[in-house]
């Protein structure tokens, strides 16, 4: 076989680099995906490195030569990270303002103030929406943890009935909604439309939230009954400034991007024209970067300098928002990596050669092999980038939605039972004061419930777009 460069490698990853046969490439994705599983839940290997070993594994299974498996390693990293990783910086500048500024603080407590008691539960997954749509996860939980123990001790609240409903609020924008890295390195490896993938995600995610959050809260309170640990109460970004930016304008600020990558969606449904005019305006106004981009240099004015932030001060909030993003886009790059070492070990193709005489739906497909690596590495970005490379064939043939729904299926999978290798299992372990026990009937069930009815709402969706 003919040495395939670099650049021959990104430009058709369709082509194998090994010839082997379907039962060795099978073995060889077991093979890879097992030393990422052993290597970052028993030897607590950081999953940067887990990747890069499990990827070297797969070509070496599948009988590849290194210097071919090592090249498609190294262009699947290049393209994630040049694909999304300007994104994930962006989106974690934007939720640094938000947070320093006091805009995530003023957008608690302006909500909070106008919910009455029965509606707590009901403001909580909202305002954990609101807040975790430009953030990740672990910044959300950081950011909505003094809430949600202050409103659960002054209001005499379960713990579980305020808590849960904020944790599904956050984990449903972190696995379903971009501009978060899980969702776009998905939409970036099956060629999704992220308009299209961010509206169908809107529609999924708030079915998801509410019966993860208000509804299940209401039985998890009874499974737990816990208060609020008081040594857990740290102060609150804002309490420290003079003043902070208004509801209105901070709101505003957060859904920009959003509204702007909406309205390409809707532009491009409505003129289907690319070379009209108004669409070629908005393929450019509504693109991820641009949308990001502008939400950020208004960020700066509409939440750094209404909180009287010096050019300095914003400065040095930009600065330090990019430092902790580090890891993430080494993760997201090496899953990146690791799902073009799938697809040209032939892994990709193998699945959809098999995959035709299967009586299985392809959203149920990739929602089950995200589910099973989600189980086992419990990272939800390894599981998302892992199962988008593997099923990435697939959505060739597939219409501009079912391409999205297939984003979706993967991400409600990636969300499943988070157990004991999850870092967010332990965050909220620690945070909320529980055991094991309570953080799996409580965390887990939630993270399940979510993964559930994700699918389902995938499902029912392919049915009528």
């Amino acid at each position: 076989m003919p040495h395939l460069s670099v650049e021959m490698l990104a430009a058709d990853a369709t082509t194998p680099i090994t010839s082997a046969g379907h039962a060795q490439l099978g073995i060889a994705v077991l093979a890879g995906i097992a030393v990422i599983v052993l290597l970052i839940t028993k030897f607590k290997l950081h999953a940067f490195l887990s990747l890069i070993i499990g990827s070297l594994v797969l070509g070496a299974v599948a009988g590849a030569p290194l210097d071919k498996a090592i090249a498609s390693f190294s262009t699947g990293l290049g393209t994630t990270v040049a694909g999304t990783g300007v994104l994930i910086a962006l989106g974690a500048v934007l939720g640094k303002l938000l947070a320093d500024s006091g805009g995530a603080d003023q957008i608690v407590d302006t909500i909070l103030a106008k919910a009455g008691r029965r509606a707590m539960p009901w403001a909580m997954v909202l305002i954990a929406g609101i807040v975790g749509l430009p953030i990740f996860f672990e910044v959300g939980i950081v950011l909505l943890i003094p809430v949600v123990l202050l409103v659960a001790k002054r209001g005499n609240f379960s713990l579980m009935r305020i808590g849960i409903p904020a944790l599904a609020g956050l984990s449903v924008m972190h696995g379903l909604i971009p501009p978060h890295p899980g969702p776009l390195a998905a939409i970036d490896a099956v060629k999704a439309n992220l308009g299209v993938t961010l509206a169908l995600g809107v529609v999924i995610a708030i079915p998801a939230a509410i019966i993860a959050g208000p509804l299940f809260s209401r039985y998890a309170a009874r499974w737990v009954d816990i208060a609020p640990p008081e040594k857990m109460i740290p102060q609150r970004t804002s309490d420290d400034l003079q003043k902070r930016p208004g509801f209105g304008i901070t709101v505003a600020t957060v859904l920009l991007p959003v509204v702007m990558m909406l309205a390409k969606a809707l532009v491009d449904v409505v003129v289907d024209d690319p070379a009209h005019t108004v669409q070629r305006i908005f393929d450019v106004v509504g693109s991820p970067l641009i949308a990001l981009l502008t939400a950020v240099v208004v960020a700066m004015f509409t939440l750094g300098r209404s909180a009287g932030f010096t050019r300095g001060r914003i400065a040095s909030t930009v600065e330090s928002s990019l430092g902790p993003i580090a890891g993430v886009l080494l993760i997201v790059g090496a899953g990146g990596g690791f799902k073009q070492t799938l697809v040209d070990s032939g892994v990709g193709q193998m699945i959809l050669e098999i995959s035709k005489d299967w009586n299985i739906s392809t959203l149920l497909l990739a929602w089950l092999i995200a589910v099973t690596i989600r189980l086992a590495t419990g990272s939800a970005t390894v599981a998302t980038i892992s199962a988008a490379g593997l099923v990435a064939p697939l959505a060739a043939e597939m219409s501009t939605t079912h391409t999205a729904l297939l984003v979706l299926a993967i991400g409600a999978g990636s969300l499943f039972f988070s157990h004991v290798n999850d870092a967010g299992f332990w965050m909220v372990k620690e945070y909320f004061g529980m055991d094991v026990g309570q953080t799996l009937k409580t965390w887990s069930v939630m993270e399940t419930l979510i993964s559930v009815v994700g699918i389902v709402g995938v499902l029912l969706l392919s049915l009528v777009v």
